[in-house]
Protein backbone atom coordinates (compact mmCIF):
# COMPACT_ATOMS: atom_id res chain seq x y z
CA UNK A 1 0.00 0.00 0.00
CA UNK A 2 1.43 3.54 -0.82
CA UNK A 3 2.59 5.61 2.18
CA UNK A 4 0.80 8.99 0.49
CA UNK A 5 -2.51 10.27 1.57
CA UNK A 6 -5.43 9.43 -0.74
CA UNK A 7 -8.13 12.44 -0.93
CA UNK A 8 -10.17 11.00 -3.23
CA UNK A 9 -11.23 7.38 -3.18
CA UNK A 10 -13.39 4.76 -4.67
CA UNK A 11 -15.44 1.95 -2.75
CA UNK A 12 -16.73 -1.17 -4.11
CA UNK A 13 -17.59 -4.47 -3.42
CA UNK A 14 -15.91 -7.65 -5.30
CA UNK A 15 -16.21 -11.52 -4.93
CA UNK A 16 -13.70 -13.78 -3.31
CA UNK A 17 -15.99 -16.49 -4.44
CA UNK A 18 -19.44 -15.32 -5.96
CA UNK A 19 -22.17 -16.10 -3.82
CA UNK A 20 -20.25 -16.90 -0.48
CA UNK A 21 -17.85 -14.66 0.11
CA UNK A 22 -16.95 -10.68 -0.71
CA UNK A 23 -14.73 -8.27 -0.23
CA UNK A 24 -13.49 -4.55 -0.54
CA UNK A 25 -11.77 -2.98 -2.96
CA UNK A 26 -10.02 0.94 -2.25
CA UNK A 27 -8.97 2.72 -5.10
CA UNK A 28 -7.27 6.03 -5.12
CA UNK A 29 -9.15 8.09 -7.86
CA UNK A 30 -6.44 10.58 -8.23
CA UNK A 31 -3.52 8.45 -8.62
CA UNK A 32 -5.45 5.34 -10.49
CA UNK A 33 -4.06 2.90 -8.20
CA UNK A 34 -5.60 0.04 -6.02
CA UNK A 35 -4.51 0.81 -2.18
CA UNK A 36 -6.45 -1.88 -0.34
CA UNK A 37 -8.77 -5.22 -0.24
CA UNK A 38 -10.33 -5.64 2.30
CA UNK A 39 -11.41 -9.13 3.53
CA UNK A 40 -15.04 -8.32 3.65
CA UNK A 41 -17.44 -5.94 2.91
CA UNK A 42 -19.11 -5.13 6.73
CA UNK A 43 -19.30 -1.74 7.73
CA UNK A 44 -17.04 -1.84 10.21
CA UNK A 45 -14.45 -3.11 8.35
CA UNK A 46 -14.29 0.27 5.84
CA UNK A 47 -15.40 2.35 8.95
CA UNK A 48 -11.56 0.85 10.45
CA UNK A 49 -9.87 1.70 7.62
CA UNK A 50 -11.05 5.11 6.90
CA UNK A 51 -10.54 5.89 10.90
CA UNK A 52 -7.13 4.76 10.01
CA UNK A 53 -6.93 6.84 6.85
CA UNK A 54 -7.25 10.69 7.75
CA UNK A 55 -7.48 13.33 5.13
CA UNK A 56 -10.13 12.12 2.91
CA UNK A 57 -12.45 14.06 0.81
CA UNK A 58 -14.02 12.43 -1.35
CA UNK A 59 -15.59 8.96 -1.35
CA UNK A 60 -17.14 7.53 -4.47
CA UNK A 61 -19.21 4.22 -3.71
CA UNK A 62 -21.89 2.41 -4.92
CA UNK A 63 -25.54 2.11 -4.04
CA UNK A 64 -24.99 -0.17 -1.21
CA UNK A 65 -26.30 1.25 2.40
CA UNK A 66 -23.36 -0.20 4.21
CA UNK A 67 -20.30 1.56 2.64
CA UNK A 68 -22.82 4.81 2.77
CA UNK A 69 -22.96 4.16 7.16
CA UNK A 70 -19.54 3.69 7.41
CA UNK A 71 -18.38 6.89 5.50
CA UNK A 72 -20.99 9.19 7.09
CA UNK A 73 -19.84 7.90 10.19
CA UNK A 74 -15.86 7.94 9.93
CA UNK A 75 -15.94 10.61 7.72
CA UNK A 76 -18.37 12.52 8.07
CA UNK A 77 -17.30 15.81 6.70
CA UNK A 78 -16.48 14.15 3.04
CA UNK A 79 -18.30 14.41 0.05
CA UNK A 80 -20.10 10.60 -0.77
CA UNK A 81 -20.78 10.31 -4.42
CA UNK A 82 -22.93 7.37 -5.25
CA UNK A 83 -21.97 5.01 -8.64
CA UNK A 84 -23.43 7.02 -12.05
CA UNK A 85 -23.64 3.79 -13.65
CA UNK A 86 -25.47 2.09 -10.67
CA UNK A 87 -28.02 4.71 -10.73
CA UNK A 88 -29.25 4.16 -14.12
CA UNK A 89 -29.50 0.42 -14.15
CA UNK A 90 -31.40 0.83 -10.79
CA UNK A 91 -33.81 2.69 -12.30
CA UNK A 92 -34.05 0.26 -15.51
CA UNK A 93 -34.63 -2.57 -12.79
CA UNK A 94 -37.17 -0.24 -11.10
CA UNK A 95 -39.47 0.17 -14.26
CA UNK A 96 -38.65 -3.86 -15.41
CA UNK A 97 -40.08 -4.52 -11.25
CA UNK A 98 -43.07 -1.82 -12.49
CA UNK A 99 -43.39 -4.01 -15.36
CA UNK A 100 -43.74 -7.44 -13.71
CA UNK A 101 -46.23 -6.45 -11.17
CA UNK A 102 -48.65 -5.59 -13.83
CA UNK A 103 -48.13 -8.45 -16.31
CA UNK A 104 -51.63 -10.01 -15.35
CA UNK A 105 -53.57 -7.07 -16.36
CA UNK A 106 -51.44 -7.38 -19.34
CA UNK A 107 -52.03 -11.05 -19.49
CA UNK A 108 -55.55 -10.43 -19.20
CA UNK A 109 -55.17 -7.92 -22.24
CA UNK A 110 -53.97 -10.18 -24.23
CA UNK A 111 -56.54 -12.98 -23.45
CA UNK A 112 -54.00 -14.85 -21.26
CA UNK A 113 -54.63 -13.91 -17.75
CA UNK A 114 -53.60 -17.32 -17.06
CA UNK A 115 -51.82 -20.05 -18.63
CA UNK A 116 -53.87 -22.41 -20.19
CA UNK A 117 -52.20 -25.67 -19.42
CA UNK A 118 -53.47 -27.33 -22.72
CA UNK A 119 -51.67 -25.02 -25.01
CA UNK A 120 -48.58 -24.95 -23.21
CA UNK A 121 -45.43 -26.48 -24.71
CA UNK A 122 -42.82 -29.22 -22.45
CA UNK A 123 -40.55 -26.83 -21.74
CA UNK A 124 -43.06 -24.55 -20.60
CA UNK A 125 -45.07 -26.91 -19.10
CA UNK A 126 -42.21 -27.61 -16.68
CA UNK A 127 -41.54 -23.75 -16.08
CA UNK A 128 -45.01 -23.39 -14.64
CA UNK A 129 -44.52 -26.21 -12.97
CA UNK A 130 -41.38 -24.59 -11.25
CA UNK A 131 -42.98 -21.44 -10.75
CA UNK A 132 -45.69 -23.14 -8.54
CA UNK A 133 -43.45 -24.86 -6.29
CA UNK A 134 -41.07 -21.19 -6.19
CA UNK A 135 -44.98 -19.31 -5.71
CA UNK A 136 -45.18 -21.01 -2.33
CA UNK A 137 -42.12 -20.14 -1.21
CA UNK A 138 -42.70 -16.52 -1.94
CA UNK A 139 -45.95 -16.98 -0.62
CA UNK A 140 -44.15 -17.48 3.12
CA UNK A 141 -41.67 -14.72 2.35
CA UNK A 142 -44.25 -12.19 1.93
CA UNK A 143 -46.32 -13.39 5.45
CA UNK A 144 -42.97 -13.21 7.22
CA UNK A 145 -42.16 -9.88 5.60
CA UNK A 146 -45.72 -8.46 6.34
CA UNK A 147 -45.50 -9.21 9.89
CA UNK A 148 -42.43 -6.80 10.35
CA UNK A 149 -39.81 -9.47 9.97
CA UNK A 150 -36.68 -8.01 7.99
CA UNK A 151 -34.90 -8.88 5.06
CA UNK A 152 -31.69 -10.60 7.13
CA UNK A 153 -33.82 -12.58 9.26
CA UNK A 154 -36.33 -13.71 6.45
CA UNK A 155 -33.25 -14.79 4.65
CA UNK A 156 -32.00 -17.00 7.82
CA UNK A 157 -35.24 -18.47 8.41
CA UNK A 158 -35.99 -19.43 4.45
CA UNK A 159 -32.51 -20.10 3.73
CA UNK A 160 -33.08 -18.36 0.30
CA UNK A 161 -30.67 -16.03 -0.93
CA UNK A 162 -30.82 -11.76 0.05
CA UNK A 163 -31.52 -11.24 -3.79
CA UNK A 164 -34.42 -13.09 -4.12
CA UNK A 165 -35.71 -11.98 -0.83
CA UNK A 166 -35.69 -8.19 -1.79
CA UNK A 167 -36.92 -8.88 -5.29
CA UNK A 168 -40.24 -10.75 -3.50
CA UNK A 169 -41.21 -8.27 -1.22
CA UNK A 170 -40.57 -5.80 -3.38
CA UNK A 171 -42.96 -7.05 -5.85
CA UNK A 172 -41.02 -9.35 -8.38
CA UNK A 173 -41.19 -13.20 -9.05
CA UNK A 174 -44.67 -12.98 -10.07
CA UNK A 175 -44.81 -14.20 -13.63
CA UNK A 176 -45.35 -18.18 -14.63
CA UNK A 177 -42.35 -17.79 -17.06
CA UNK A 178 -38.97 -16.64 -16.05
CA UNK A 179 -36.93 -16.25 -19.48
CA UNK A 180 -33.58 -16.74 -19.82
CA UNK A 181 -31.39 -13.87 -20.45
CA UNK A 182 -30.97 -14.46 -24.08
CA UNK A 183 -27.17 -14.07 -25.86
CA UNK A 184 -28.72 -11.82 -28.47
CA UNK A 185 -29.65 -9.22 -26.10
CA UNK A 186 -27.26 -7.11 -26.69
CA UNK A 187 -27.14 -7.27 -30.63
CA UNK A 188 -30.78 -6.26 -31.06
CA UNK A 189 -30.36 -2.82 -32.25
CA UNK A 190 -28.00 -4.22 -34.93
CA UNK A 191 -30.40 -6.93 -36.00
CA UNK A 192 -32.79 -4.59 -35.90
CA UNK A 193 -30.40 -2.18 -38.45
CA UNK A 194 -29.31 -5.19 -40.70
CA UNK A 195 -33.08 -6.27 -41.25
CA UNK A 196 -34.63 -2.86 -42.11
CA UNK A 197 -31.29 -2.73 -44.55
CA UNK A 198 -32.89 -5.37 -46.70
CA UNK A 199 -30.84 -8.59 -45.19
CA UNK A 200 -33.26 -10.71 -43.70
CA UNK A 201 -31.73 -13.95 -44.19
CA UNK A 202 -30.96 -15.89 -40.73
CA UNK A 203 -27.42 -17.13 -41.92
CA UNK A 204 -26.31 -13.72 -43.63
CA UNK A 205 -27.54 -12.09 -40.23
CA UNK A 206 -25.57 -14.57 -38.27
CA UNK A 207 -21.94 -14.07 -40.69
CA UNK A 208 -22.66 -10.51 -40.46
CA UNK A 209 -22.73 -10.50 -36.33
CA UNK A 210 -19.70 -13.11 -35.84
CA UNK A 211 -18.21 -10.71 -37.73
CA UNK A 212 -18.75 -7.97 -35.55
CA UNK A 213 -17.85 -10.03 -32.29
CA UNK A 214 -21.18 -11.87 -31.62
CA UNK A 215 -20.17 -15.22 -29.82
CA UNK A 216 -23.85 -17.06 -30.22
CA UNK A 217 -24.77 -19.97 -32.46
CA UNK A 218 -26.55 -19.55 -36.09
CA UNK A 219 -29.59 -21.24 -34.39
CA UNK A 220 -30.02 -18.46 -32.34
CA UNK A 221 -30.25 -15.71 -35.34
CA UNK A 222 -31.89 -17.73 -37.34
CA UNK A 223 -34.90 -18.06 -34.40
CA UNK A 224 -34.77 -14.21 -34.25
CA UNK A 225 -35.51 -13.78 -37.79
CA UNK A 226 -38.31 -16.40 -37.96
CA UNK A 227 -39.65 -14.60 -35.67
CA UNK A 228 -39.44 -11.44 -37.32
CA UNK A 229 -40.96 -12.86 -40.50
CA UNK A 230 -44.00 -13.53 -38.60
CA UNK A 231 -43.92 -10.14 -36.47
CA UNK A 232 -43.98 -8.42 -40.14
CA UNK A 233 -46.86 -11.12 -41.39
CA UNK A 234 -49.38 -10.83 -38.62
CA UNK A 235 -50.97 -7.61 -37.58
CA UNK A 236 -52.25 -8.76 -34.07
CA UNK A 237 -50.07 -10.67 -31.44
CA UNK A 238 -51.42 -13.63 -29.87
CA UNK A 239 -49.11 -13.58 -27.31
CA UNK A 240 -47.62 -11.98 -24.57
CA UNK A 241 -43.97 -10.99 -24.25
CA UNK A 242 -41.94 -11.65 -21.79
CA UNK A 243 -41.54 -8.88 -18.96
CA UNK A 244 -38.10 -8.01 -19.79
CA UNK A 245 -38.93 -7.50 -23.72
CA UNK A 246 -42.00 -5.66 -22.66
CA UNK A 247 -39.49 -3.23 -20.77
CA UNK A 248 -37.69 -3.01 -23.60
CA UNK A 249 -40.27 -2.44 -25.81
CA UNK A 250 -42.02 0.68 -23.97
CA UNK A 251 -38.46 2.39 -23.18
CA UNK A 252 -37.92 2.26 -26.75
CA UNK A 253 -38.45 5.12 -29.02
CA UNK A 254 -41.57 4.75 -30.65
CA UNK A 255 -40.01 5.06 -34.92
CA UNK A 256 -37.80 2.38 -33.75
CA UNK A 257 -40.40 -0.21 -32.99
CA UNK A 258 -42.01 -2.48 -35.62
CA UNK A 259 -45.29 -2.40 -36.42
CA UNK A 260 -46.31 -5.75 -34.18
CA UNK A 261 -43.83 -4.48 -31.38
CA UNK A 262 -46.35 -1.06 -31.60
CA UNK A 263 -49.23 -2.88 -31.39
CA UNK A 264 -48.10 -4.67 -28.42
CA UNK A 265 -47.06 -1.81 -26.77
CA UNK A 266 -50.49 0.25 -27.43
CA UNK A 267 -52.18 -3.00 -25.66
CA UNK A 268 -49.87 -3.07 -22.54
CA UNK A 269 -50.12 0.93 -22.01
CA UNK A 270 -53.96 0.24 -22.56
CA UNK A 271 -53.94 -2.00 -20.14
CA UNK A 272 -51.83 -0.60 -17.24
CA UNK A 273 -51.50 2.85 -18.02
CA UNK A 274 -49.34 3.25 -14.76
CA UNK A 275 -46.57 2.00 -16.41
CA UNK A 276 -46.53 5.51 -18.84
CA UNK A 277 -46.30 7.10 -15.62
CA UNK A 278 -43.68 4.99 -14.54
CA UNK A 279 -41.81 5.12 -17.59
CA UNK A 280 -41.95 9.01 -17.83
CA UNK A 281 -40.66 9.18 -13.98
CA UNK A 282 -38.00 6.73 -14.74
CA UNK A 283 -37.00 8.64 -18.18
CA UNK A 284 -37.09 11.78 -16.06
CA UNK A 285 -34.24 10.69 -13.82
CA UNK A 286 -31.86 9.16 -16.38
CA UNK A 287 -32.38 12.28 -18.45
CA UNK A 288 -30.88 14.33 -15.01
CA UNK A 289 -28.30 12.00 -15.13
CA UNK A 290 -27.36 12.42 -18.79
CA UNK A 291 -27.53 16.08 -18.47
CA UNK A 292 -26.12 16.42 -15.00
CA UNK A 293 -28.81 18.67 -14.18
CA UNK A 294 -28.85 18.26 -10.49
CA UNK A 295 -31.28 21.29 -9.42
CA UNK A 296 -33.96 18.75 -11.08
CA UNK A 297 -33.49 16.20 -8.07
CA UNK A 298 -36.04 17.96 -5.75
CA UNK A 299 -38.69 18.50 -8.54
CA UNK A 300 -38.28 14.58 -9.28
CA UNK A 301 -38.43 13.68 -6.03
CA UNK A 302 -41.53 15.39 -5.55
CA UNK A 303 -43.60 13.85 -8.46
CA UNK A 304 -41.99 10.08 -8.14
CA UNK A 305 -43.11 9.03 -5.23
CA UNK A 306 -46.87 8.77 -6.26
CA UNK A 307 -45.44 6.56 -9.06
CA UNK A 308 -45.40 3.20 -9.73
CA UNK A 309 -41.45 3.59 -8.90
CA UNK A 310 -41.93 4.68 -5.26
CA UNK A 311 -39.77 2.43 -3.56
CA UNK A 312 -36.87 3.77 -6.13
CA UNK A 313 -37.70 7.41 -5.61
CA UNK A 314 -37.94 6.65 -1.61
CA UNK A 315 -34.25 5.13 -2.17
CA UNK A 316 -33.26 7.93 -3.79
CA UNK A 317 -34.22 10.22 -1.53
CA UNK A 318 -32.50 8.66 1.60
CA UNK A 319 -28.80 8.95 -0.57
CA UNK A 320 -30.08 12.81 -1.84
CA UNK A 321 -26.91 14.18 -1.21
CA UNK A 322 -25.17 11.60 -2.64
CA UNK A 323 -26.84 10.66 -5.51
CA UNK A 324 -26.71 14.62 -6.50
CA UNK A 325 -23.34 14.51 -6.44
CA UNK A 326 -23.01 11.66 -8.77
CA UNK A 327 -24.61 13.94 -11.17
CA UNK A 328 -22.72 16.67 -11.02
CA UNK A 329 -19.45 15.86 -9.75
CA UNK A 330 -16.29 14.81 -11.93
CA UNK A 331 -15.41 11.81 -10.09
CA UNK A 332 -17.82 8.51 -10.14
CA UNK A 333 -16.84 4.62 -9.42
CA UNK A 334 -16.16 3.45 -12.95
CA UNK A 335 -12.33 3.41 -12.45
CA UNK A 336 -12.97 1.33 -9.13
CA UNK A 337 -15.35 -1.16 -10.97
CA UNK A 338 -12.68 -1.27 -14.12
CA UNK A 339 -10.20 -2.86 -11.54
CA UNK A 340 -12.89 -5.46 -10.46
CA UNK A 341 -13.08 -6.14 -14.35
CA UNK A 342 -9.77 -6.68 -14.14
CA UNK A 343 -9.49 -8.87 -10.89
CA UNK A 344 -12.24 -10.97 -12.75
CA UNK A 345 -10.42 -11.33 -15.83
CA UNK A 346 -7.12 -12.82 -13.09
CA UNK A 347 -9.18 -15.04 -11.38
CA UNK A 348 -10.43 -17.01 -14.43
Amino acid sequence: MSLARPRVIGVDDWAWRKGHRYGTRICDLERRIVIDLLPDREPATLKRWLADHPGIEIIARDRGGGYAKAAAQACPDAEQVADRWHLMENSSAAFLMAVKRWMRSIRAAFGQAMPDQATLTTAERLQHEGWKRRKAEEDTIRVLYAEGIGIKEIVRRTGRSRKLVREVVRGGHTDPFRPRASSLEPWLDRLQTEWEAGCQNGAELWHRLRAAGFPGSLRVVAEWATRRRCDDRDASPSRYPAPRTLARLLSSARGKLTRNEAIIVAIAERAAPELVTARGIVDGFQDLIRKHQADGLAAWLERAPASPVASFAKNIEADYAAVAAAITSQWSNSQTEGTICRLKSLKR
